[in-house]
């Protein structure tokens, strides 16, 4: 079980690695690019209008590009954290469906027997409750 999860864990930063990667690459060429097309259209706007409208448009051209970049960004960050979310829901879900878990939890319980094992259920349950309370978002109101 725990041998999954570690493979599951290098094969998705292996992957997250290259991207990574590719990613930064790509995005210096990028930058590269967008700077001569800047300089090209700075050099065009000064010879035909003047030096403050050729600074306007330069300016004009970065914070287009500024604002193409951060939405980009917020769009990339919202889908990881939608992925993140379903895959330690389903992890959690494959750990908690695995007969060895649940036999070893059925081995628990004779070991130690259901009356003495209540009061230790109890006591996680609430543990829980407040770990949940405590990650819960501040804009909802808690449960009473």
């Amino acid at each position: 079980m725990f041998a999954r999860m570690i493979d599951d864990f290098k094969e998705s930063t292996r992957s997250a690695l290259r991207l990574t990667s590719l990613a930064v690459a790509t995005g210096v060429a990028v930058f590269i690019t967008i700077s001569f097309l800047c300089a090209a259209a700075f050099i065009y706007v000064l010879q035909s209008y003047g030096p403050i409208q050729a600074c306007l448009t330069g300016a004009g051209i970065f914070l287009l590009v500024a604002l193409i970049a951060a939405s980009l960004y917020l769009a990339r960050k919202n889908t990881v954290r939608a992925r993140t979310e379903e895959t330690a829901k389903s992890a959690v879900h494959t750990a908690l469906a695995d007969p060895m878990l649940v036999a070893a939890g059925i081995q628990v319980i004779r070991a130690i027997g259901i009356k003495k094992l209540i009061p230790i259920l109890a006591v996680g349950g609430l543990a829980l409750g407040l770990l949940a309370s405590r990650n819960a978002p501040a804009d909802e109101a808690p449960a009473e």
